[in-house]
């Protein structure tokens, strides 16, 4: 293998061969003379004119999106550290053993609980020079950074947490055992469990990124249009280098280098390791992600080697030793920590005689105290110190560390590291002689908890550096001044119906959002998302209204700019167009949804998109909205599996309702009329932004148009609980035999055939119908769990009755429900429908075909609810079974065609 010679170039971070070395010296030192004596400025100037004129020339360069396996930072660039190392690293010590204790100690009385040791042991001294130097708390001098950490490093807060003072030792015991008394520390960050403590959660592998990138963007958004201002805060977003293989975790990384977000900073802890084995075993994931960050418009910090090295870099004068370490593999990186020193000399260093002599006056201890620059304070500040200064692009700083950092036998940078739950006896005392932790031999089988006395230099200088960044993290503060929301009467003219005029319940949401739009209380406060669909939802007239926003403005004239609802871009425009990008628009969604808890202003998000790309697309997301306790309103546009008609089997939607359900605090509803949209709407508006209610709303509209009856009287608890009558729908009694009669319960635009279904029962069958508007069959099956756990639970008092006993319960004739969702949409209340009940829904996959033939064929037309409510009679014994097999001829209906849901 060529050895170089003179200081070999590299080429796209590769060495390269160097036929004319001395040359090369020229070049070389002309280059270092030029930033020497007139700047780096007009030596990046000069480079860049160079590779110009080389593609002018044809000589086809490479691409030059990684550089060299060295630290960005030179050591001579490095700035002084600011903090006392020694009392620094002692808090660090204490930091290790609690967060290592919690989690063996947990362990050692239930192998269930499970937790992580070696995550945070990789990343404990990054957090750290953040803690004591970079991330500041909300506080009065502002609202402070935003924190993604990364999840399994819960354990490491949390001991710093007993250190501050805010946690006890109980809490520590009470580990992933959050329901022992007086409550527990959940797993992983999850503010639905820990409300005051965590902010963001995280440990859904690659969410954090796309989230981060979107905070960040609504960030800039708040600050453009006046809402909030920034002030220098920073979104931080600690991810594994495993974790960067999921694709949300490189999804949008172009968004915040298109946008310029210069608050975000992304660690990246590469310490090479995922939870089988290597990352990257026969590569180096650091120059992958370089080259991929550095492509997306980033600024890339490479923090590699530790302060160690700097002179074995210093006294490599033939480049050998920056070669061995281009060509070594991350693989070997890895065997190279687990095997220890002398393997590293024989296996790393030996590969080359000037190597082994380069290193002959360290002893095998001292080579494997070669520290990664992860896990060197000095590095690590410099890193932080260079991305919280740099403008005009998001820095992303790769973090070379290693995975179990101190555990040694337990599993410093073995495969099974990550799977380590607790450590032998002789593995807490070596991690307490290496780290140097003042526990007793005698005490160290109970593994206790480590504090400094509260007047110890150590408790006075953690305090002391908090203090200076505005307080304790991690926090959550809701503290938003609540909003003032308009009364239900200042939506009358929505509550009057269209009159003769036909227009879809989406229509009729544009409607109620251009008003909110208006409101002098809460316009300002409202956030329309749209994934590049606001012509399909009629709402191109916001467009020039509320301008669509840019951190840019508008540096061009848009094609359409004569006409009335012309596409305009602004710096304070209030629309978050997201392109194509549902995921994209969904976080920006979760990042207005909690901006009353993250920036102190509340925000009233509306997103509309397609309903069957969302929560099929992107439920991960969705749950994780839940658990931030986020607040706004999703609008599932052209819902429906038949109501959408041509688009066929990819968009029609039959089951989003039944995915909203499984979120415990999602409130979702199907309405089919203007006044219902606007009394779900304006209470939900209460209920998050003056109750204070930590729910989110789904709601559902379709793109099929119609007249829109008038508000009657009475029916807002019906509407909010899912269940009302439509009144007029059952003609009155005739004298005589009373006619049979049947419950028609419906919702969105399949009502209008549940009315149809009606009157052709009437008309040809002689069979009365009462017709309800089910709203929401989950929320009617929230409510009649919650009944029946309650008569569970009090056997000695009067039992409870569901809301839909209440409104079922006296009323005559079997129950049908037909919806343009699922069977399972509906049935949802089976437990509480007394009598017969027989549900009609959209089960199979969609096709392209008129409304009409959709709803044939998926047996939910006006045909076939009266059929369905015929035969419900017929199985009762209310009517003869010859009557439904006539009524099915002259319905149209074929009892032998293929069931829907198998073709």
């Amino acid at each position: 293998m060529n050895k170089p010679e003179g200081g070999l170039p590299e080429v796209g971070g590769q060495l390269a061969h160097d036929d004319d070395p001395l040359e090369t010296r020229d070049w070389l030192d002309a280059l270092r003379s030029l930033a020497q004596v007139e700047g780096e400025p007009r030596a990046r100037f000069i480079l860049e004119t160079l590779r110009d004129e080389a593609q002018r020339l044809g000589l086809n360069l490479p691409h030059g999106l990684t550089t060299a396996y060295l630290n960005t930072i030179p050591t001579a660039h490095q700035p002084a550290y600011p903090g006392d190392q020694e009392l620094e690293g002692r808090i660090r010590a204490a930091l290790r053993w609690n967060a290592m204790a919690m989690v063996t100690r947990a362990n050692r009385e239930s192998t269930e609980l499970g937790g992580h040791i070696a995550s945070y042991a990789s990343l404990a001294t990054i957090y750290e020079v953040g803690f004591n130097h970079f991330f500041h708390a909300p506080g009065e001098a502002g609202a402070g950074d935003l924190l993604f950490f990364q999840g399994h490093t819960s354990p490491g807060m949390y001991a710093r947490a007993f250190l501050e003072g805010r946690l006890s030792e109980r809490d520590l015991n009470n580990f992933r055992q959050e329901l022992a008394d007086g409550g527990g520390l959940s797993s992983y960050p999850h503010p639905w469990l820990m409300p005051e403590f965590w902010s963001l959660p995280t440990v859904s592998m690659g969410l954090a990124s796309m989230m981060a990138i979107y905070q960040a963007r609504f960030m800039a958004y708040l600050d453009a249009r006046g809402l909030a201002p920034m002030d220098g805060r920073k979104v931080y977003a600690f991810l594994g280098d495993g974790e960067m293989d999921e694709p949300e975790s490189r999804g949008a990384l172009a968004v915040a280098g298109r946008e310029k977000l210069d608050n975000l900073i992304f660690i990246v802890n590469c310490n090479l390791q995922r939870l089988d084995g290597p990352v990257r075993g026969n590569g180096k994931i650091i120059q992958e992600l370089e080259g991929e960050f550095r492509g997306n418009g980033w600024n890339v910090i490479k923090v590699i080697w530790g302060s160690e090295w700097d002179d074995l870099l210093g006294r490599d004068r033939s480049g050998l030793l920056r070669q061995r370490m281009e060509e070594a593999l991350d693989g070997e990186y890895q065997a190279y920590k687990a095997r220890g020193g002398k393997y590293t000399r024989e296996r790393f260093f030996g590969k080359y005689p000037e190597l082994l002599r380069l290193v002959e006056h360290l002893s095998d201890d001292d080579i494997y105290r070669l520290r990664r620059g992860g896990n060197d304070p000095l590095k690590i500040y410099a890193a932080f110190d260079a991305a919280v200064r740099h403008r005009g692009q998001p820095t992303v700083i790769l973090f070379k560390t290693v995975k179990g950092y101190g555990m040694g036998s337990a599993g410093e940078g073995q495969n099974i590291t990550h799977q380590q739950k607790k450590m032998t006896d002789e593995q807490v005392r070596a991690f307490r002689d290496r780290f140097r932790v003042p526990i007793a031999d005698d005490q160290l089988a109970s593994i206790p908890y480590y504090k400094p006395a509260e007047d110890s230099p150590e408790m006075q200088y953690l305090r002391a550096r908090r203090e200076a960044l505005g307080g304790y993290l991690p926090a959550r503060r809701a503290q938003a001044p609540r909003l003032t929301i308009p009364g239900l009467p200042a939506f009358e003219k929505l509550l009057e119906g269209t009159g003769e005029r036909d227009i879809s319940t989406t229509m009729a949401f544009v409607r109620i959002l251009t008003q909110l739009t208006k409101d002098p209380n809460i316009g300002q406060h409202l956030v329309p998302i749209v994934p590049d669909e606001a012509r399909t939802f009629g709402m191109e007239g916001l467009f020039r209204q509320l301008g669509i926003y840019s951190p840019e403005g508008q540096l061009y004239e848009p094609e359409d700019a004569g006409h009335f609802m012309f596409y305009r871009e602004d710096k304070k425009g209030q629309i978050l167009e997201e392109g194509i990008n549902e995921a994209g628009a969904f976080c920006s969604w979760i990042a207005a949804g909690t901006s009353y808890a993250t920036h102190g202003v509340s925000m009233i998000p509306f997103y509309i998109f397609y309903s069957m790309f969302g929560f099929q697309r992107i439920g991960d997301f969705a749950w994780a909205a839940g658990d931030m306790r986020t607040r706004g309103f999703l609008i599932g546009g052209t819902a429906g599996r038949t109501t959408l008609a041509g688009e066929g089997l990819q968009h029609q939607d039959g089951h989003s309702h039944l995915l909203a359900a499984t979120i415990p605090n999602c409130v979702a509803y199907d309405p089919a009329y203007m006044y219902e949209l606007a009394v779900i709407i304006q209470d939900g508006m209460r209920r998050m932004y003056e109750a204070d209610e930590s729910v989110y709303y789904y709601i559902t509209v379709e793109n099929e148009n119609y007249v829109h009856p008038p508000m009657p009287d009475g029916v807002t608890e019906g509407i909010l609980r899912g269940l009302y009558r439509l009144p007029g729908t059952a003609p009155k009694k005739p004298r005589g035999k009373a006619a049979p009669r049947v419950q028609l319960l419906s919702s969105g635009a399949i009502l209008r055939e549940t009315l149809a279904a009606a009157d052709i029962l009437s008309r040809d069958f002689g069979v009365q119908a009462d017709v309800w508007s089910a709203t929401s069959f989950n929320e009617l099956r929230r409510d009649g769990l919650s009944v029946q756990r309650w008569n569970r639970l009090h056997p000695m008092e009067k039992p409870r009755k569901s809301y839909v006993e209440q409104c079922l319960d006296g009323s005559e004739g079997p129950v049908i429900a037909a919806t343009d969702y699922m069977q399972a949409y509906a049935d949802q209340i089976r437990p509480w429908v007394r009598g017969r009940y027989e549900v009609l829904g959209t089960d199979g996959f969609g096709r392209s075909d008129t409304r009409r033939r959709l709803r044939q064929f998926f047996e939910v037309s006006r045909e076939h609810i009266a059929y369905a409510a015929l035969k419900a009679l017929a199985d009762e014994g209310t009517l003869p079974a010859k009557t439904v097999a006539d009524a099915a001829g002259k319905l149209g209906i074929d009892p032998e065609r293929p069931d829907p849901a198998t073709v």
